[in-house]
């Protein structure tokens, strides 16, 4: 192989280095967003089951 083909061997590997490294930031990325979804979702359900029971004692009284 040549300088010029060595070079750019190498040019490709960084290449393919990078995308890979841009590739696990984004799939960490997006599990984080899912637990964040996950942990918002449940915190709105407590909420609206606390809202139910205040118009539950509400419509009671």
């Amino acid at each position: 192989m040549d300088r010029n083909s060595s070079s750019a061997v190498d040019r490709i590997d960084a290449a393919i280095a990078r995308i890979e490294t841009q590739i696990a930031a984004r799939a960490a990325a997006g599990d984080a967003l899912a637990h964040r979804h996950a942990a918002l979702k449940a915190r709105m359900a407590e909420a609206v089951a606390a809202l139910d029971d205040v118009i539950a004692r509400e419509s009671a009284a």
